[in-house]
């Protein structure tokens, strides 16, 4: 059986995430959050590229790209800005409040999380004391990834993703309801300062995002084109699967697309259509991301790991690989182990 892409590639990118903030509010309330490349330093260091998210788990609001177009939010909705977009919440749509100062996140990174933040009017807050009497609660947090070598997916999600807590006529019928109540118990544990409740924090973020992302691509009209909407195509995401699970293969287009039943040049056109790319191409980008994977996790030589991705030769691997990472796999195998000190 073929391999299941999105989680090859999720643990390939390292993902990981966390809630930092537990925001209270009044009946009238407005925040402007930085464009996440502002704040990516304070809240994860190690990532190459930040998304922040916040879930509604109690009352309702409203959000926005700053300058763009307001969505409602209920109890239960997930907000996420793949993009790292500047953006706003509020209670009315339309409100516009001063930026979030950057500096406040950086002078409490190293404070315990997830830091409760109660906003008492729209320009004035005060944290480390939760407020469960206040009408709207709000968990705010962060998920990183690597962009480098090669991520596919961060490309294909638009700059505002709203998913409803209800099912919107899910094919398993599931919805996000169970995200609220999930995350405000998991807030809990961890301001009771149970042990394990922060690394309960970042697995639920974790899996809030696979199952968004799930639940996004199930919304996706039938046209629609990128990364997401191949792997719910049949031939696209089977040639997917096979290509993530064994990338040593000595693949070809020929018979990948004799695997998935396809004439070549349909299986071309059709794979180079939804992914934006020929699937020859994809697979050297995808080799380059599972040889990061391999360097970063494994000791194991740097020929060894270009036989593993399908490189017969040493110099061929690191000459391909320097292109997409930007340096040798040794010196970036380096420096990976030093920014984990």
């Amino acid at each position: 059986m073929a391999a299941d892409p999105l989680s090859e590639l999720l643990r390939a990118v390292r993902l990981r995430g966390a809630v930092f903030y537990a925001l209270s509010y009044g009946e009238e309330w407005a925040v402007e959050a930085p464009a996440s490349r502002e704040i990516a330093a304070a809240v994860l260091p190690q990532a190459e590229h930040v998304v922040e998210y916040h879930v509604i788990t109690k009352g309702s609001g409203w959000a926005a790209i700053v300058g763009g177009p307001p969505v409602r939010l209920e109890t239960g909705d997930i907000v996420m800005f793949p993009q790292g977009d500047a953006h706003v919440l509020s209670s009315a749509p339309g409100m516009r409040p001063a930026p979030f100062d950057p500096r406040w996140m950086f002078e409490t990174r190293d404070a315990a999380r997830p830091i409760p933040v109660v906003f008492h009017t729209p320009t004035d807050f005060s944290y480390g004391t939760p407020a469960p009497e206040l009408p709207v609660h709000v968990a705010c947090g962060f998920l990183g990834f690597d962009l480098k070598p090669f991520n596919p997916l961060m490309a294909t999600l638009p700059r505002l993703l709203h998913l409803p807590a209800a099912a919107e006529g899910n094919a398993d019928g599931a919805d996000g309801a169970w995200v609220a109540q999930v995350m405000r118990r998991a807030v809990e544990a961890s301001q009771n300062q149970r042990a394990g409740g922060h690394a309960v924090l970042e697995r639920i973020s974790e899996l809030m995002f696979v199952d968004a992302l799930r639940r996004h691509a199930e919304r996706l009209p039938e046209a629609d084109t990128g990364w997401l909407a191949g792997l719910r195509d049949r031939y696209v995401g089977r040639a997917l699967g096979l290509m993530h699970e064994e990338p040593a293969r000595d693949w070809t287009l020929e018979l990948l697309a004799r695997e998935v039943a396809l004439s070549r040049s349909a299986f071309h056109e059709r794979f180079t259509r939804f992914v934006g790319q020929p699937p020859i191409q994809y697979l050297a980008q995808w080799r380059m991301q599972a040889a990061a994977r391999l360097l970063r996790e494994s000791p194991a030589p740097v020929a060894a790991v270009a036989r593993a991705v399908g490189y017969e030769s040493e110099a061929a691997f690191t000459r391909a690989f320097k292109r997409a990472a930007g340096a040798p796999p040794a010196v970036w195998r380096r420096a990976q182990a030093a920014s984990l000190r």
